[in-house]
């Protein structure tokens, strides 16, 4: 009998932002699937309580101390079979709420700071004959629906995955998107609280009638590291219940006349 493609037993899995909400969920599914774990964030704390094999600290903002942090794991322990490149952050969720600040700062963590951890790690896998990356990206990254530095930031994570699969393919290295939608976990949390009814707005634009859930990100980002994506680079795989399919609350209030 052929081994199950989906799993991942014995490979090393790099998983950043790895005690937030989709991140929690990365690690557990991916543990599921046999992997050896290697979580990342900002402090130990955010880890506690999941299954890793080792964790590497650093805040993806600092990019010097980003690429110093996970190179120096590399060259302790060997370059990793997968990464999944899961940070993000915003509040700036619309240009009213953007300065350059704010611009320089969103791009720094959300892109800057995913080449900085991601270059040395390609480098070794092509050194080593092949790897699997996916970066968390948003469907901000396809169309906007607000959040205008961070979706700058995640278009430019699709275009750096896409230059990796040209460029380092024959090396055997891939390199995938997943565009989530809105997912619930605790990012929500500081919406919700301003305004209970939020989710009444947000919900009848999605064709699935609910968000995703974060391990359905997971689910999709395992898909793309296995083996049984093998033939995969370069692509964009949005996890979006639906979403960017089509402008269903349009079909709803002009068509149907709901």
């Amino acid at each position: 009998m052929s081994e199950n493609p989906f799993r991942l037993d014995g490979k090393t899995v790099l998983i950043t932002g790895a005690g937030g909400g989709i991140g929690r969920s990365l690690v557990l599914v991916f543990h599921e699937a046999g992997a050896l774990v290697v979580g990342a964030d900002r402090e130990a704390g955010l880890l506690d309580g999941l299954p890793l094999v080792r964790s590497v600290l650093f805040d993806q903002a600092d990019m010097a101390g980003t690429r110093a942090a996970v190179s120096a794991d590399i060259a302790d322990h060997g370059v990793y079979d997968a990464v999944v490149a899961n940070v993000g952050f915003t509040r700036a969720e619309h240009f009213g709420m953007v300065d350059d600040q704010v611009w320089a700062s969103e791009l720094n963590i959300n892109l800057n700071g995913a080449y900085a951890l991601t270059d040395p790690i390609i480098t070794a896998m092509g050194q080593r004959g092949g790897g699997a990356l996916v970066f968390i990206s948003s469907v901000n990254a396809m169309a906007h629906y607000g959040n205008p530095a961070y979706s700058a930031a995640k278009a430019g994570l699709v275009a750096y995955a896409k230059g990796i699969a040209v460029e380092r393919g024959a090396e055997g290295v891939r390199a995938n998107v997943v565009a989530p939608g809105s997912v619930r976990t605790p990012a929500w949390d500081h919406r919700l609280a301003a305004d209970p009814t939020l989710l009444d707005n947000v919900l009848p634009h999605y064709p699935l009638g609910r968000m995703v859930t974060p391990v359905e990100v997971a689910n999709a980002a395992l898909f793309l590291c296995s083996d049984a994506a093998s033939g995969i680079t370069g692509t964009l795989l949005p996890v979006d219940a639906g979403l960017t399919a089509g402008n269903l609350r349009f079909v709803d209030e002009v068509l149907r006349g709901k």
